[in-house]
């Protein structure tokens, strides 16, 4: 199976349990893993063979900054969703939403979960 690979698609929004994370926001990272059989579109050039990675981004911003979760878990679940509701083509989906100023005492690059998700979950 062919990816589309979107990498580190960064966004602020308003995603936490604690009440701070709701009212000041913070940086999100995203990167989603589309499944795909690309071999008619690299064949023809043709995009309506394959999936806008452009689309996806945009649902993917869209989710991300104007809806709110407690947890990314719930976050990634709703991307997945949406973009597979969204593509028939896509077979399966990679979703991996990382928190980089998460509200833990330490030294970290990032707290994340990752989900993968196929057509028939």
């Amino acid at each position: 199976m062919d990816k589309i690979i979107l990498s580190n698609l960064g966004f602020y929004a308003y995603h936490g349990v604690l009440e701070a994370e709701k009212v000041l926001g913070q940086k999100f990272f995203i990167d989603a893993e589309l499944l795909l059989d690309t071999k008619e579109a690299g064949k023809s050039d043709d995009l309506t063979k394959s999936v806008s990675y452009a689309d996806v981004y945009e649902i993917i911003k869209d989710i991300t900054e104007n809806k709110r979760f407690d947890l990314i878990e719930a976050l990634a679940e709703t991307i997945a969703k949406e973009v597979l509701d969204s593509y028939s083509m896509i077979q399966s989906i990679m979703v991996r939403v990382k928190k980089p100023e998460a509200p833990v005492s330490g030294n970290f690059d990032y707290f994340a979960v990752e989900i993968r998700r196929g057509r028939n979950e």
